[in-house]
């Protein structure tokens, strides 16, 4: 699957094993982490606010990420025995859970999230060695759908931000609010067209600084918490207290999980791909084994899942740059940035309509990922098409029907109020009976793959009847 190959053996020195001088790896390192730092912040924002914690509190979960990611990247590009893939990956916190966490974060507190995310991290650190091999029950139909919801699950997310993010506050919903967001698309949209390389690459940040400048002058942006922090701080230990274990959002956390150890192997091989290094399954598992560990290990500073960033695999395809150790030292990066909790205060001072424009193109990228994940699903005499359908229409009940699910177990409940782990129940489930179990399949099963040969056929009469 994926064109691994299945042997282990001894990793000889490749292309990822190349070194630079201290001043170009730093240099290099850093684009890294100015492709990757948007992400990184975006997860602990979209939480923080769901959660209802103050400006304080929101810092301190930035800062966080901000460590936990260096770390795990730093796990992951250098390794220690056999956790680490020694590639050039930056590990950042995951988008994927987010939808999750928030719904865990509104039904059980922030508490609960971190129970799910320690259970979760430690299942899926058990099933790394397993898991390159059992890849296949996740194909293109499954990850494809769960990955669309993910962005359209969070869209909701961007548009409240826009509106002003608390519906209590003086001036939600105001022309002056949608104003900034909308001022921010723009800034960014405007990037992304006129320029080229990093710049165009940077235009996230760039909107976000444009788009903060503005509501600074206009007296929307509020930084006084940045004068309160200290330049330098190790992470506290479990900031948010103890955690606490609930088995619905333990269930729904694991089945995120799952689906972000498949965007891992994913990115890995990809990674494999671009610089032309060796991946076998053994390396594999090795990424994984980095990717749960860091997970598992991130709640005890405060902190959420992380995931390989696809982003910098683009970046090290663009540079030609396929030094791990350049990467690392973006992961150094990251973990000093983590150490300065007066840079998580200037982030959470961002005003949220600001952060809503930013939101419409971060988790709509994320929408049109899943979208061109699904382009690559064969629909041709199959039912794959009724297994996106349904998939998709589950994901979507919490946001078209919040209450849909309320008159049922609350532990069922927790699961399905997660579009993610709706979807990827949904998905998987399907899969398994219309495709892994080949009794009964037979050509041209699926009245909707009928229905569309029978417009395709329409549609080459009606163009003869015009060239005619």
């Amino acid at each position: 699957m994926f064109g691994v190959k299945l042997q282990g053996k001894q990793r000889h020195p490749g292309p990822e094993d190349e070194r630079y001088s201290f001043g170009r790896t730093l240099a290099f390192g850093a684009q890294h982490i100015l492709t990757s730092y948007g992400g990184v912040i975006a997860p602990p924002l979209v939480v923080g606010s769901a959660a209802g914690l103050s400006a304080a509190d929101v810092a301190l979960l930035v800062t966080a990420g901000l460590f936990v990611s260096g770390a795990a990247t730093l796990l992951q590009t250098l390794g220690l025995g056999r956790v680490g893939s020694r590639l050039p990956i930056v590990q950042g916190i995951s988008f994927a859970t987010v939808s999750t966490m928030v719904t865990i974060a509104n039904s059980e507190g922030l508490r609960a999230v971190y129970g799910a995310i320690i259970v979760a991290g430690l299942i899926g650190l058990v099933l790394s060695s397993f898991f390159a091999k059992l890849v296949r029950l996740f194909p293109a139909v499954v990850t494809g759908s769960i990955i669309t919801v993910i962005g359209l699950s969070l869209m909701p997310v961007a548009f409240n931000w826009a509106l002003g993010s608390n519906p209590a506050a003086p001036g939600y919903g105001s022309m002056g609010n949608v104003g900034l967001a909308g001022l921010t698309l723009l800034v960014i949209l405007v990037i992304s067209r006129v320029f080229q390389g990093a710049i165009s690459r940077l235009s996230i940040l760039i909107g976000l600084a444009l788009g903060t400048g503005v509501a600074a002058l206009v007296g929307k942006a509020d930084f006084s918490a940045v004068g309160e922090s200290k330049v330098f701080a190790l992470p506290s230990i479990l900031p948010f207290g103890s955690p606490t274990f609930e088995i619905g959002a333990i269930v729904s956390m694991t089945i995120v999980m799952v689906v972000i150890m498949t965007e891992t192997v994913a990115d890995i091989i990809t990674i494999g791909e671009v610089i032309g290094a060796d991946i076998d399954t053994r390396r594999v598992a090795d990424g994984l084994r980095a990717d749960m560990a860091a997970s598992a290990a991130a709640p005890l500073v405060g902190s959420f899942p992380c995931s390989a960033f696809a982003q910098n695999i683009g970046l090290v395809a663009l540079t030609g740059i396929k030094s791990r150790f350049v990467v690392a030292a973006g992961g150094g990066m990251l973990l000093l940035l983590g150490l300065l909790p007066v840079m998580g205060a200037v982030v959470a001072g961002i005003p949220y309509p600001v952060l809503g424009g930013a939101g419409v193109v971060l988790f709509g990228t994320v929408a049109a990922s899943g979208i061109r994940t699904l382009a690559r699903v064969e629909f041709h005499d199959n039912l794959n098409m009724v297994i996106v359908a349904v998939a998709l229409a589950a994901g979507l009940i919490p946001i078209a029907a919040p209450k849909f699910w309320d008159a049922f177990p609350d532990w069922l409940g927790t699961i399905m109020h997660s579009g993610i782990s709706a979807t990827a129940i949904v998905a998987i489930v399907l899969n398994l009976l219309f495709n892994e179990i080949k009794i009964g399949n037979r050509t041209g099963a699926s009245v909707f793959a009928a229905a569309a040969d029978e417009r395709d056929g329409l549609g080459e009469r009606i163009d003869d009847d015009i060239r005619d």
